[in-house]
């Protein structure tokens, strides 16, 4: 394929007719894109001046004509010299300006004599047969010439859809490229058909689509040109032999007529003998795949494009699969499947997947989480660890702590690859542990001390723990499970032993994820990998002794690995933030300007809340940077950030990552650039792993196009616990290189950088406060609710806005006497609090789409309008401040005794309730008091006695 790209034109707006081919703004703003041309050599004897005379004869027979422009040149040069050639060449593209001229005729003599003629037409007024016999007529004024009819019906509406394979750049629209063709031989019955099929095959491939829809044009020189849109069935399992009689007769008059402007059209044309055809000047359709059938059984094109719709990159790519489709086509067996044809050959897949891979580091660390910490109390043991509202601890002193409780585990009979439960409060404590269990051989399972009973239980059981250490008072009993206060652990300690002979491919930890069955999954994460994490990214994020990290996060979410082994492998000072302080944002800002902490780890909804903080705050911060990750960052939210942290100063980081994975995959540092241009980029892949992108069978995706994220290399986990069926689901080999990876149920494209763009979930998992959920886990626990005989379970994020994202259920009662207090209740008892939906509508049924399946767009969500099922509001007037900022809030339909939390309140959002009972001069509220009092009228009461108390001298 040849390529060339030039900026297109501008050209003066035409004033067109609506109702005809081709009437449409773009196409009036730029006339380029709706006009074609012809080079013709005249009959010997004919000249400009018969040309000229002829003209006058066909005016007459077709007014329309009398705009016609008509030039004469003589060049000083034989017709075959480059000059005349380049000369011809620039005059066929030159476009048309528009009514009333709608044609251009040019007459070129050349110094032996020759001359040709050089026509430019609006398509849409003189179509392929009407220029052919132009062409003719102006040689000879007794032939025919026939134009077409307007076209029934006005402009089309709007824009071209945007291809979210296309990766155009938006600073490139209206600059234009073209990609030539390769020529194929086709048997004439198929020369219709094959390229009209290979452009739906390419495109359902791209769109990972059974019906591919595009905008057909064929241009005859025997009849009239038609346009229309097609959409051709191309599941794999399609005979070729149909999809080429289907693309034979997409075009005919009986096919659906145009209803928009496409972003792909096909121009289906004849060529003659001895011409020079040019179907478009520019592209008509912002991808436009040009085709030509010829008289010798051959079929040529081009791809012209727009590359603010179609990278130059993905042009070329996208070229490239048409011409092996419609090689393929055109030799395929009269019995062969479209699922037959690969649309990349071995060596491009190959390709492909190398560019989502970075080369590991030669430095990567091959040991037990626990042998890399002793290399850095070697090196450090006086500098400071870990430290927490209550104590400080160095490097040496963590050593000898973790040592005891490694000593105290093998003293309660704790042998190696024994699980150990860990549901502790977030405090030095719970370092101290995680890393004791590890010396002592054992894999830690963390829990979350706020996780509901029956969700505990079942951790313990799956993960076959015999032992628990909980700060936990109510922790569940568990038959042949031994619970141990930290307390107990701590005068259990005997001598510290030598660490046992660990290897670096023993499960370090199984942290639980939420799991479609209804019951959370554990996911086995060996010492390398952790090794493997910090290897990839110290040098890069220039980690080391003078850093200062917070432990923000739970240790049962899996960006805590990242927190503390981070910090405590790299020699830095680990902060523990307590978790009250972790909920309330100024107090968190407190504790990072306190302690001049560098490194912050955050999710984007809880840095949501930092940075409005941060924005009313003169205190200056010490970070250098902020890494992302837990759930999608938009970047249009760093915008302010970036105003009062200049990104040289403080580097911001988006990090894609899967607990499968090891917590990272990915890493793209962010400027000021990319919130500009909206970036989904979430960077390349960490030295040690890699990406692809594969479509539903699992084969590779071309550059650009979507499909199920595929992660390979030194993070993948090791298995899910007890679920071997799942596993062999999960962690699959990959065809294409043989390596073992984890299909993450992502969805994502690649692009030729080898940077991936994250695009969702594929199935029901989403993300709510930096958690991974499964809503079939939600939906499952709702229907195992003797009162519930259908459930669904949405995700509310209409608005964008961190804060506001909640879980939505709905239900259909067994009988009218159900309540949903009751349903909610029982499903707090399975599920963690960030699980359990924020509201439950009771419905007689749930909608279902013509295919049976739930259908979300017509489940109503909660709004602040909607009504309130609960009445009476006397015991608290309706303008009572506090309840006013409650609704405000939270909606209109909140009560003065309906429960924050009940009611849809989360954290994030209380911490939105302090700052508006601020802003209307009440005194705010911690979190911790919101818990106590979590209703409008016993917060009122509290504010009222709080203001009594500093009313008399206006100090407390």
């Amino acid at each position: 394929m040849s390529v060339s790209s030039e900026a297109a034109p501008e050209a003066p707006a035409a004033d067109h007719p609506s109702g005809r081919l081709f009437a449409h703004a773009e196409f009036d703003a730029h006339p380029a894109r709706s006009c074609h041309s012809l080079i013709r050599r005249l009959p010997a004897g004919t000249d400009a001046e018969t040309v000229r005379a002829n003209l006058t004869a066909l005016t007459e027979r077709h007014p329309v004509l009398g705009d016609m422009q008509l030039f004469d040149e003589a060049l000083d040069v034989g017709a075959e010299h480059t000059a005349a050639h380049r000369r011809r060449t620039r005059e066929a593209g030159r476009a048309v300006n528009g009514s009333p001229v709608i044609v251009r005729a040019v007459v070129l003599g050349y110094a032996d004599g020759a001359a040709d003629l050089v026509l430019v037409a609006h398509r849409r007024a003189v179509d392929r047969r009407a220029l052919d016999q132009l062409a003719t007529a102006l040689a000879d004024p007794a032939h025919p010439v026939t134009l077409p009819e307007p076209v029934a019906g006005g402009s089309l509406q709007g824009g071209p859809p945007e291809l979210p394979w296309g990766l155009g750049a938006a600073d490139q629209k209206g600059r234009t490229g073209t990609v030539e063709l390769t020529a194929t031989a086709v048997a004439d019955d198929a020369a219709a058909a094959v390229p009209v099929a290979a452009a739906a095959v390419v495109l359902a491939r791209y769109g990972q689509t059974e019906r591919a829809g595009f905008t057909l044009i064929t241009g005859d020189l025997a009849a009239a040109d038609t346009q229309r849109s097609v959409a051709l069935p191309v599941a794999d399992a399609t005979r070729v032999a149909d999809l080429l009689d289907a693309s034979a007769h997409a075009g005919a008059a009986g096919g659906e007529p145009l209803s928009g402007l496409s972003a792909v059209g096909v121009l289906l044309t004849e060529g003659r003998t001895g011409e020079v055809y040019r179907p478009v000047l520019e592209p008509v359709f912002p991808v436009t795949l040009a085709w030509q059938r010829h008289a010798d059984g051959t079929l040529s094109g081009a791809l012209h494009y727009d590359e603010g719709v179609l990278a130059p990159e993905i042009a070329r790519q996208f070229a490239g699969h048409i011409d092996r489709l419609v090689a393929a086509l055109a030799q395929a067996p009269a019995d062969a499947r479209v699922g037959d044809i690969e649309l990349l050959d071995t060596a491009e897949a190959a390709a492909i997947v190398a560019a989502g891979r970075t080369p590991a580091r030669g430095d990567t660390a091959v040991a037990p989480i626990h042998e890399l910490f002793r290399k850095v109390v070697a090196a450090q043991p006086g500098a400071t660890a870990l430290s927490d509202p209550d104590r400080t601890l160095t490097y040496g002193e963590l050593d000898a702590r973790s040592d005891a409780v490694a000593a105290a585990l093998r003293g309660y009979g704790v042998t190696p690859a024994d699980r150990v439960g860990v549901c502790l409060d977030r405090d030095a404590d719970l370092v101290i542990t995680l890393l004791g269990v590890l010396k002592a051989g054992a894999t830690y399972v963390p829990m979350d001390v706020a996780y509901p009973a029956e969700r505990i239980v079942h951790m313990v059981t799956d993960a076959g723990a015999r032992l628990v250490l909980s700060s936990r008072a109510d922790f569940p009993a568990v038959d042949g499970v031994t619970v141990l206060q930290a307390s107990e652990l701590s005068r259990a300690a005997g001598e510290p032993v030598a660490d046992l002979n660990v290897s670096a491919d023993a499960i370090a930890y199984v942290i639980y994820t939420s799991g479609s069955t209804g019951r959370p999954k554990g996911v086995a994460v060996p010492h390398r990998n952790v090794g493997a994490l910090l290897a990839a990214t110290a040098d890069d994020f220039g980690l080391g002794p003078a850093d200062t990290w917070t432990l923000f996060h739970s240790s049962a979410f899996d960006f805590s690995v990242w927190e503390i082994w981070g910090a405590l492998l790299t020699g830095g000072h680990l902060v523990v933030v307590p978790y009250f302080v972790s909920r309330v944002p100024e107090d968190f800002h407190d504790l990072l300007v306190r302690h001049r902490v560098t490194i912050l780890n955050q999710t984007p909804s809880a840095f949501a809340t930092l940075k409005e903080v941060d924005a009313e705050r003169s205190a200056d911060l010490a970070l250098r940077l902020v890494v992302f990750g837990g759930e999608p960052l938009d970047v249009r939210s760093l915008q302010d950030w970036f105003r009062r942290h200049p990104h040289t100063r403080c580097r911001m980081v988006n990090m894609f990552g899967i607990t499968e994975t090891t917590v990272h995959v990915t890493s793209q540092t962010l400027t000021p650039q990319d919130v500009s241009a909206r970036s989904r980029s979430v960077g390349r892949a960490l030295p040690g792993w890699s990406l692809s992108v594969r479509d539903t069978e699992g084969r590779v995706q071309p550059f650009g196009v979507p499909g199920e994220i595929y992660v390979g290399g030194a993070g993948v986990a090791s298995h899910y616990l007890n679920q071997e069926e799942l596993t062999a689901e999960r962690f699959v080999s990959d065809p294409v290189t043989g390596e073992r990876v984890y299909r993450s149920g992502d969805l994502g494209r690649l692009r030729p950088d080898g940077r991936l763009d994250h695009l969702g979930r594929i199935d029901g998992q989403v993300k709510v406060r930096g958690f991974r959920i499964e809503l079939g886990e939600i939906r499952s626990v709702l229907l195992e609710d003797q009162n519930v005989t259908a459930a669904a379970v949405v995700l509310n994020d209409h608005d964008g806005d961190a804060a506001d994202v909640h879980l939505e259920a709905y239900l259909v009662p067994k009988h009218e006497a159900v309540s949903v207090e009751d349903i909610r209740q029982r499903a707090a008892r399975f599920l963690p609090d960030y699980m359990v939906p924020a509201t439950f509508t009771l419905l007689s049924e749930l909608p279902l789409t013509v295919n049976g399946k739930v259908d979300v767009s017509r489940l109503k969500p909660v709004t602040p309008d909607t009504p309130a099922a609960e009445a009476p509001e006397a015991a608290q007037p309706a303008d009572d401040p506090v309840l006013r900022v409650w609704r405000e809030v939270l909606g209109k339909h909140v009560g003065p005794h309906d429960d924050f939390f009940v009611s849809g309140g989360t954290s994030l959002l209380a911490v939105r309730l302090s700052g508006a009972l601020r802003r209307a001069g009440l005194p705010p509220v911690t979190l911790r008091e919101l818990y106590v009092y979590p209703t409008a009228a016993e917060l009122s009461e509290l504010l009222t006695g709080r203001e009594l108390v500093e009313e008399p001298n206006g100090t407390a």
